[in-house]
This record gives structure tokens, C-alpha cells and sequence, in this order.
């Protein structure tokens, strides 16, 4: 596999980052770009931030009033993407996750804050190489199997009560 760099940022202080939570960041990464066969060197960027911090995100860039687990902001269009010439890596571009919200939606799906950053990183991944979900349907389906197949490849199995509310998105 070409080599992959994430680079991650915190930028909050309200969650404490557990040990290996990065390390899995990483993981995620690479094992989207594996599953989807993207063989070129690739960068991407993770933060985490606070409710407070993605609320004015979502707004700013979404127009969307209110805190959001995670936002992508993708670098590429239809598979072009920018290079870092000093490393020929393609820019895929941000994840940013709200590390409040996720502790939130762990509590709440019964699962660890682990799955849940997890899952997020895989979720906002896929959007970094075009997917999406906002028109619902079958581009929905497809993209929720490969975030299971990603997740259960990582020993992050799923639970059958993850369903995602549309007033969530």
C-alpha cells in the first residue's frame, strides 16, 4: 500500500484524547483507502474539536445552526486531487470530528467513544473520496455497507441499532 499520512490535530480540551485513539484514526484511514483500492500516496487532515467549535463550522460552511458529529471537507473533485509536491501525496482533504458529540453518541448507541471515532473517521472518509448521502437511497445503502465492512475489518463490529436519525445529518 502507497503510503498514507494523517495528520491529527486537537483542538479542544472538554474530552481527554484516550491512549490509541489516534493510532485508530489511522487505521481507519488506511483501511477505507485499502477497501476502495486507492493506490497513490495520500494526506489527510484530522481535528478534533468541541461542539462549540463545529457548531460555528457547520454553520459557517453548511449553514447549519447547531453542533454536528462530523464534517468533510474533501479536497478533490471526481477523483483529481491537489499534491503536496514535496511529497507527491494527493490532498484528500479535513475531517473534523466533535470529540463532544462523539461521547455523546457512544452513550447513547451503547457502544465505546473508540467505535464511535471510528466510525466517524470511516464515515467522513468515504466522503473525502465521493460519497455521499444526502439524497438518501441507494448511494445511502451503499455507503453504510462499506462503513460496516471497514468497521467489522477492524474488529469494530457494528450494532444493530445504529440507524441514523435525518434531523442528525
Amino acid at each position: 500500500m502507497e503510503k498514507v499520512r494523517v495528520i491529527i490535530e486537537n483542538k479542544q480540551k472538554d474530552v481527554k484524547i484516550p491512549t490509541g485513539l489516534r493510532m485508530l484514526v489511522r487505521r481507519c484511514c488506511n483501511a477505507v483507502l485499502r477497501m476502495e483500492k486507492f493506490g497513490a500516496p495520500a494526506e489527510i487532515s484530522v481535528t478534533f474539536v468541541n461542539n462549540e467549535q463545529i457548531h460555528e463550522l457547520n454553520k459557517q460552511y453548511r449553514g447549519k445552526d447547531v453542533p454536528t458529529d462530523v464534517l468533510s471537507f474533501p479536497m478533490g473533485e471526481n477523483g483529481v486531487y491537489d499534491v503536496n509536491h514535496s511529497t507527491g501525496a494527493k490532498i484528500l482533504g479535513d475531517i473534523v470530528i466533535s470529540m463532544e458529540k462523539a461521547v455523546e453518541q457512544a452513550e447513547r448507541y451503547g457502544h465505546s467513544l473508540e467505535r464511535e471515532v471510528g466510525y466517524l473517521s470511516v464515515h467522513s472518509m468515504l466522503h473525502l473520496l465521493g460519497y455521499d448521502h444526502e439524497d438518501g437511497g441507494i448511494q445511502r445503502v451503499h455507503m453504510r455497507e462499506k462503513e460496516e465492512l471497514v468497521m467489522t475489518q477492524l474488529g469494530l463490529p457494528g450494532t444493530s441499532s445504529y440507524v441514523l436519525d435525518e434531523d442528525e445529518e
